[in-house]
Parts: structure tokens; sequence; C-alpha cells
């Protein structure tokens, strides 16, 4: 089955490329399940201070890194440091990756992002790897830069492709990884 990441440098549209992608292959009555993170933007939305993590399926959500919380769990990015809250990490999006492996009726894991927030999560680290021996499709986002050594095992895989977004080709790649996708499930299920 594909195990695709997407990469790209930050705020380039990772995590809309992905959800374009699942909107569609939804359309065709694909199941997707797992997590997506999402910018946490209060008051009048201008200024992001955080990231929601949210179960794609049920839309259940909170916010769990924000440059106001109060934590060891830290992680510096382009836009300042970032503390990340386990427990929501965990409860939801962590829950949301090992339901989608485990349920039959799922046809598509999505992981967004496997990242620096995300990786101090010993359980997240875990459900990634098991996402990625299961025998579904995969669909990530993947943090550019970092050196972390689950995200140095991922672009080692063999059975993972990695495309990178840019400004030039993100309202196109998702057309291309649906198509890739589309294809393989097909061929699957026929």
């Amino acid at each position: 089955m594909p195990k695709i990441g997407i990469t790209g440098l930050p705020n380039v549209g990772k995590t809309a490329t992905l959800a374009a992608i699942c909107r569609k292959l939804e359309r065709d009555d694909f199941i997707i399940g797992g997590m997506i993170t999402r910018a946490y933007r209060p008051g009048d939305g201008s200024v992001r201070v955080g990231f929601y993590v949210e179960d794609w399926r049920t839309g259940e959500k909170e916010v769990f890194a924000s440059k106001q919380f109060k934590t060891k769990y830290k992680a510096e990015t382009d836009d300042g440091d970032y503390f990340v809250e386990l427990d929501p990490l965990e409860r939801i999006g962590v829950k949301a990756i090992s339901d989608a492996v485990l349920d039959e009726e799922v046809d598509i894991i999505i992981i967004d992002e496997v990242g620096k927030m995300e990786m101090h999560s010993e359980k997240f680290n875990d459900v990634v790897k098991a996402a990625l021996d299961c025998p579904k499709p995969v669909i990530m986002t993947l943090h550019k830069k970092s050196r972390n050594p689950l995200l140095q095992d991922l672009r080692r895989r063999d059975d993972v492709r990695i495309l990178e977004v840019t400004a030039v080709n993100k309202n196109l790649l998702p057309y291309k990884i649906e198509k890739l996708l589309k294809d393989h499930l097909q061929t699957s299920y026929y």
C-alpha cells in the first residue's frame, strides 16, 4: 500500500494539501481516519498562538501546543517556541491514528504532522510506526528540516514516497496524490 509523505517549508500549505486530498477522496466514498493539526488563533484570528489536534472522523479537537502553555515539552519553530501538552495529543491524535489502523472500515490513514511538537510523545512515535507497518495507505505531513530519529527512519524507508509541496505545485499536488491512491485502492478492491 502506498505510504506518502508530504514535506515542504513552514507555512507552504502541507496541511491544506492534506485536507484537500482527504475531501477529494471522501467525495469518492473512501473513508479517511487519523489526525490533522490546525492553527489556533484566538480573538480576531490574526495571530497564531498554538495548534489544535483534531480527529478527522469525529471532529473532536483540542489545543495541544501553545506559546502560552507552561510545560517541559518545547518545540522551537520559525515563529517562536510552542509548548506541548501530551494529554490532548495522545487522547485525540494518537487515538485517532490507532482507531484508523484498527478500524476495518477506514481505507486511508492520515497523520498531520510528524513534526517537532508531536515527537515529544513516545505514544505518537509508536502509533506512527504502527500505521506505516499496517496494510493501509498512509498520507502524512513531515517536518522538512528536523533530524529526529523517527523522521530519519521515515525518510530511509523504501515504502515511503516523499513529495514536496511548494508555492508552485500546491494546487496540483493534491490531484497527483489522489490519483496515486485511487489507482492503487481501486486495483486492490476490484
